[in-house]
């Protein structure tokens, strides 16, 4: 998951953790050692908000931004572009459960988990099937009494205890929820629970932008971007990195940068806006075709490599390593084989060793 140029490896000086499956420090650590190999530290204002963003009669961008803690109306600067990299891992998405409001039990969503204890001898109803509900629902399961997964795409009959466990099972997605502690899913069956936890991903979130900046936010469609990068009308003055989510982010996020500061150098140009808006239309349409719903947009599941090396060439950098691409593949199937144990058990050791060698280069 490292950027292409600054291996993220046990193999670094400065690593304290050395498993495939890293914990958290270890990724701030990583991320700290990026920012002072390249001197960016100077560069960031750390603990200040943006309050507003607005574009200027006479061109250029009005950012208006303040100290945390600061009450005032905070300071205006005005730059020639804005490039908006804030994220979107901080507004939860919660699902939408008929009668939860009057549902006597709690409800919290993974962005607020931390360790499974508080779930000891509890009900617990996990909404998701994604990579948080996966390890959250397990993790949970080792102190809860009861773990029950409510999955959308599972058909309305599914009721299946998950292999390995005795309280843990699938279900289909909840239907309603009742005041005396009921949850009833869609076969009609039903638990009384304690907790319900929302592994529902995210919102695209921008509160600093007004229309002047021309994109909307629709059920988790950012629209109109050219490439999920730039808005049209206002390109390449304002612009978005880090949009695509089931990626391998730092390297995907490092192109669109690299891309990002090809057209604002002049270096790189864009089709004319028209042509981005037929680019944007047409994309839109390949997605219907799939039947994938607009809250997919930026799900680049299925594509991103693809993305990745159309990124690579424009900036004129060589394509994703095949490695890269491989090891990602085989790490998929190894997780759906062994779901409890892939971070510690794999099949790839020629693949680590090939970019072992490849670190070597910038070690």
């Amino acid at each position: 998951m490292g950027f292409l140029d600054f291996p993220f490896s046990a193999a670094v000086p400065g690593s304290a953790d050395p498993r495939r499956f890293p914990g958290h420090e270890e990724v701030l650590r990583y991320l700290q050692a990026f920012a002072r190999r390249f001197d960016l530290l100077r560069l960031i204002r750390f603990e200040t908000e943006v309050l507003r963003v607005r574009r200027e009669d006479r061109g250029g961008w009005a950012v208006t931004s303040r100290k945390l803690g600061d009450k005032g109306s905070g300071e205006e600067e005005v730059y020639d572009a804005v490039v908006v990299c804030n994220g979107h891992y901080t507004e939860p998405r919660i699902a939408v459960i008929p009668g939860v409001d009057a549902w006597s039990g709690k409800q919290m969503h993974s962005h607020n988990y931390r360790v499974p204890e508080p779930f000891g001898d509890q009900v617990v109803i996990v909404i998701g099937a994604s990579a948080s509900a996966v390890d959250i629902s397990r993790d949970i399961a080792s102190t809860a009494k009861e773990v029950h997964i409510a999955d959308r795409s599972a058909p309305a009959r599914t009721c299946v205890k998950q292999h390995g466990y005795n309280n843990l099972w699938l279900h289909s997605m909840i239907d309603h929820a009742q005041e005396d502690g009921s949850v009833v899913f869609q076969d009609g069956s039903s638990i009384k629970a304690d907790v319900i936890m929302h592994c529902t991903g995210y919102l695209y979130d921008f509160p600093f932008l007004g229309d002047d900046s021309t994109i909307t936010v629709d059920d988790n469609r950012v629209d109109p971007l050219y490439k999920h990068v730039f808005p049209p009308e206002v390109a390449p003055q304002l612009s978005f990195i880090g949009l695509p989510w089931k990626v391998i982010p730092f390297p995907l996020f490092q192109l669109q940068s690299k891309w990002v500061a090809g057209v604002l150098s002049g270096r790189i140009v864009l089709p004319s806006k028209e042509q981005m808006m037929e680019d944007v239309k047409a994309f839109y349409s390949k997605l219907e075709a799939r039947g994938w719903p607009k809250r997919y947009t930026h799900n680049f599941a299925n594509y991103q490599f693809e993305y990745d090396d159309w990124l690579a060439e424009q900036c004129g950098h060589p394509a994703i390593e095949e490695w890269r691409k491989q090891m990602y593949h085989i790490n998929g199937i190894n997780k759906a084989v062994r779901p409890e144990s892939y971070r510690d058990e794999w099949d790839d050791d020629h693949l680590v060793a090939e970019a072992n060698e490849y670190f070597k280069k910038y070690l």
